[in-house]
Parts: C-alpha cells; structure tokens; sequence
C-alpha cells in the first residue's frame, strides 16, 4: 500500500528535514516488527528511516512476514536482532520507538541514543497462531494489513493535516483497525485462533 503521487508530494513537502529514525520493537524480531520495518521504510515518502529489533531476537526472520513484504522490494536483507545494538555508542541517533507486541511495551528498555520518544501499536503475534499454512497466512496477512492501513491512514493524516504532530497522529492510531474479517479490536478472530 504506496501513498498516491498527491500524498507523496504533500508528504515530500512536509519531510524536507532528516528522515525520523524509528525503531519497531517486538521481542524476538521475528514477524511484526518486521513488516512493520518494510512498511515503514517504502511507504512514508522518505519520513522515516526505520529499524527493527528484539529484546530477546528468534535469531531468523519467518518466512510468512518475509512472504508479505516481498511485494514492497525492499533493498536490504531483514534480519532477527538485538535491541541491544541499538543502545551501543554508535548507534543510529533514534528519535522514536515503536513497540509492537505487549512484552515488548511491558520491558525496561536499554537507553538508546537521543532518547526517543514512544508509541505503542500491539498486535496479536501472528508467529503464534498454528495450524494449517493457509490459516498462519491469513494471521500475517491480517497483522501487515493493519500495519500498512495505519501507515497509510498516519501519511494521508500527516498530508493533510495542518500542523499535525506525527507522534501524537501515531497514539491516535494505536487503536484504530482497518475492517478485516480476521482481525478486531481485540485480537485474532476465531477464524484464525
């Protein structure tokens, strides 16, 4: 989901600075804040420049989120990593930290440099539904749909919206769902668990 040529060029227009450093947080680094990073980083017009991490990383990217973002060609390689390497001297210089998963939100994180700000955007971990490929598909396909909705509905916001504060667009947000079968305001639906 690419921003239109009208919400780019808004976008553009409005992003003549240094792209935000954000870093999406989960705890293994494995699923959410994967695609969450991908999201990010091909669909703001240059905005931000994201990173992702985990306080305790799987080690291995699954291949179902690798699966959804492949339609957004990202040039790089996503990997399962440390929040740790983000907290070292010469780290990347964060201005905002996005937690995805409970755990994650619930952890004392190490002190990264330039003390970013926070925002939390929990979803259910698609890593853990089991069952059939298709049903496990459905539940990443459900976790990316909702990241790339509220992205998408964070830039045509940010676009449109004299003023606006990103952080604050991005608390308003954390409870929005886009209308999807799979997905509520409460997690997976039964057509997933």
């Amino acid at each position: 989901m690419l921003l239109s040529e009208t919400q780019s060029k808004k976008v553009s227009a409005l992003s003549m600075h240094k792209p935000l450093n954000l870093l999406v947080l989960c705890t293994g680094n494995s699923a959410r804040s994967v695609m969450a990073e991908a999201l990010f980083n091909q669909c703001t017009a240059g905005l931000f420049s994201a990173h992702s991490a985990g306080s305790h990383p799987s080690g291995k990217v699954n291949p179902f989120a690798i699966e959804q973002i492949a339609p957004l060609q990202i040039d790089y390689q996503p990997r399962s990593k440390s929040w740790d390497e983000f907290a070292q001297p010469n780290a990347v210089n964060l201005d905002l930290v996005l937690t995805v998963c409970g755990n994650a939100a619930q952890e004392i994180c190490p002190n990264f440099i330039g003390a970013p700000q926070h925002v939390h955007w929990g979803l259910p971990d698609p890593a853990a539904v089991t069952g059939s490929d298709d049903n496990i598909r459905r539940a990443f396909y459900a976790c990316y749909s909702v990241f790339a909705w509220r992205i998408n509905k964070l830039m045509d916001l940010y676009a449109t919206t004299p003023n606006a504060n990103l952080i604050e667009l991005m608390h308003d947000l954390a409870n929005q769902y886009p209308l999807l079968p799979e997905i509520n305001e409460h997690g997976f639906t039964s057509a997933i668990q």
